[in-house]
């Protein structure tokens, strides 16, 4: 259960260290590739100016984080919010800090954004437990089909 020590903030450019730190150690946990925290922080400065990303952070190191990216709706006047990534560092797993930022996140997002999606991987049952408790659904299986995300560095 997350105490008030963990509560939910809106990060700020004074928070990129931490951010990139956080993202780095995210990438580097799952053998993704990363430029480091330091280019990471450097990026997400530039991103929180132009206004169509924002993160949310958690936990007294901060200890999680949600990063949300906004573009404009081809079907409503809305945005639409794409989940990029939500981490929290493995030792505070399990005490609901994901749950909070998740809520958090969706909250944030209601202010400007109809549509949130996100993408997981099928393997990582406890992240797609959290979803789909917090309300999002699978778009394929039951009858419909498999979706596939494809990739191509440019």
């Amino acid at each position: 259960m997350p105490t008030s020590a963990d509560a939910v903030r809106r990060a700020t450019a004074a928070d990129a260290a931490d951010v990139g730190r956080l993202l780095h150690d995210f990438n580097t946990e799952y053998d993704d590739p990363s430029p480091g925290p330091e280019a990471l922080a450097e990026r997400l400065i530039h991103l929180l100016e132009t206004g169509d990303t924002a993160v949310l952070l958690a936990g007294p190191g901060p200890d999680g984080l949600a990063l949300l990216r906004f573009r404009p709706s081809l079907w409503s006047q809305a945005d639409e919010c794409y989940l990029a990534e939500l981490y929290v560092v493995p030792d505070r797993r399990g005490h609901g800090l994901g749950e909070a930022l998740l809520t958090a996140a969706v909250e944030l997002a209601r202010e400007r954004a109809d549509f949130m999606d996100l993408g997981t991987s099928e393997d990582d049952v406890a992240a797609r437990g959290l979803y789909e408790k917090l309300g999002f659904r699978r778009t394929e299986g039951d009858g419909g089909p498999v979706m596939y995300v494809y990739e191509r560095e440019l």
